[in-house]
């Protein structure tokens, strides 16, 4: 009979490696990919009313089409230091305003850049990979605890063991496929 704290330790491990791969795709998500995504601005900090700010906290971004993001900016007396964030932010983007609204055209990809993002995304997918290993390594040293304090018998910590290997690689394998669905999105289009 398996110990209702044990099961609570099994869960708690799923979402644990959930967590991992839900920050995968959070990570994916603002890859530029060539297609204008919301997400794409989340890294913009701007300088503003003396301090560092999201992005977000200053306008509303907006996907008008495929390859535009609009940035509504609330405050007049924001726009050029918005602008200017955007600009500063290593994302390859010109910013050019109209008024309190920023239109932020998204150019091409090169094929340079296309490897260079495949790169970088392939380095995400290996820190989801870690993360979940890190996880797993953490759930067999919870049961060798309990087989020492007799908490588990022999069979029950083997069978726990197989069933937090089969957990890690599928969480293992859904970050293989997150990767190649991103690496695809990348290469095509």
């Amino acid at each position: 009979m398996t110990n209702p704290k044990v099961i609570e330790d099994m869960a708690d491990l799923k979402r644990r490696m959930q967590g991992a791969l839900e920050m995968l795709k959070k990570e994916f998500s603002g890859l530029r990919t060539g297609r204008a995504s919301q997400n794409l601005l989340d890294p913009v900090q701007v300088e503003a009313y003396g301090s560092r700010m999201h992005l977000s906290q200053l306008g509303t971004v907006g996907v008008p089409e495929p390859r535009l993001l609009t940035v509504q900016v609330w405050d007049k007396s924001m726009v050029k230091a918005v602008e200017k964030g955007i600009r500063d932010a290593g994302l390859g983007l010109n910013p050019m305003a109209d008024g309190q609204l920023i239109r932020v055209p998204i150019p091409d990809l090169s094929q340079e850049r296309r490897q260079e993002l495949i790169k970088i995304a392939s380095k995400y997918a290996e820190l989801a990979r870690v993360s979940v290993r890190n996880v797993r390594r953490d759930g067999m040293d919870h049961l060798k605890g309990l087989l020492k304090e007799s908490v588990l018998s022999e069979d029950d910590h083997h069978h726990m063991g197989e069933d937090i290997q089969k957990i890690t690689d599928e969480f293992v394998k859904k970050i293989d496929e997150s990767f190649h669905e991103k690496e695809k999105e990348i290469l095509h289009i």
